[in-house]
């Protein structure tokens, strides 16, 4: 697939904006929060201009005409040419047809977590549990009020998926909290060797025995090497790691 020449999602709501009638650009942005579209769509007026002077310098969009109205400075209306309908055509079809990878903050930290330890992750986890229980409530006040108003379903569409997200998220965040609680998440004794107290080596001794054995036993097979490799970057102790020596040291901090 050919690399896009713009990705801005502004862009793609300005050209479906002026699809349906010439506007301009303070009309553009009013409409947008009129809509709430600001919702989904990040928008300020100083990027609104930078991407509708993309749009024009790329063929998109036309200005048409330049009005004053009273005392306010003039105003240029911008139209969508033929190649942007075609670009607005062809940007939809794409983003409804192929998914993508997209890079969440969330996801990175659970990529770092063991950088935490298990009990700050519990409360930090738990934090993020409360936050999007609240999101949940608003949320579903805000779905009450639009069923109320009678606003048509293709109108919330955004909405509901935004939702359908927050309550796989929520879901996946109470069963973590769970499981590393209970102890019941796979690798914890690892995680627990990261953040083992170096002023206690019998208990560090005792932490990467266990992890040994696990491993010995077939544990965690085809990442042995890998977690291996992890527990000596992170823990500074590969002595205790092979199996003897120096069982000191200070986890990650």
């Amino acid at each position: 697939m050919a690399r896009r020449r713009m990705s801005n999602p502004l862009a793609l709501a300005v050209l479906a904006l002026l699809n349906e009638r010439p506007m301009h650009p303070y009309e553009i942005s009013t409409t947008l929060r009129e809509r709430r579209k600001a919702d989904s769509i990040k928008l300020n007026f100083g990027s609104l201009y930078t991407v509708v002077e993309s749009l024009e310098r790329a063929g998109c969009i036309v200005a048409t005409r330049t009005v004053r109205e009273g005392r306010r400075p003039e105003r240029k209306i911008y139209a969508i040419t033929d190649a942007g309908r075609v670009e607005l055509d062809d940007w939809m079809a794409e983003l409804v047809s192929t998914p993508v990878k997209e890079y969440t903050r969330f996801e990175a930290a659970l990529s770092l977590l063991p950088v935490l330890p298990p009990d700050d992750a519990v409360r930090m986890l738990s934090e993020r549990r409360q936050r999007l229980l609240e999101e949940s409530e608003a949320a579903k006040a805000t779905a009450r009020l639009a069923t109320v108003e009678n606003l048509p379903r293709i109108f919330r569409l955004e909405g509901e998926y935004v939702d359908a997200l927050r309550d796989a998220e929520l879901r996946f965040v109470d069963a973590l909290i769970t499981s590393i609680a209970t102890r019941e998440l796979d690798g914890i004794e690892l995680w627990d060797v990261f953040h083992a107290d170096a002023a206690r080596p019998e208990e560090m001794h005792a932490l990467v025995t266990a992890v040994k054995e696990k491993i010995a036993g077939g544990r965690w097979g085809e990442l042995t090497p890998a977690l291996l490799a992890e527990m000596e970057t992170l823990s500074g102790r590969p002595a205790a790691i092979e199996g003897g020596g120096d069982t000191t040291g200070g986890g990650p901090r």
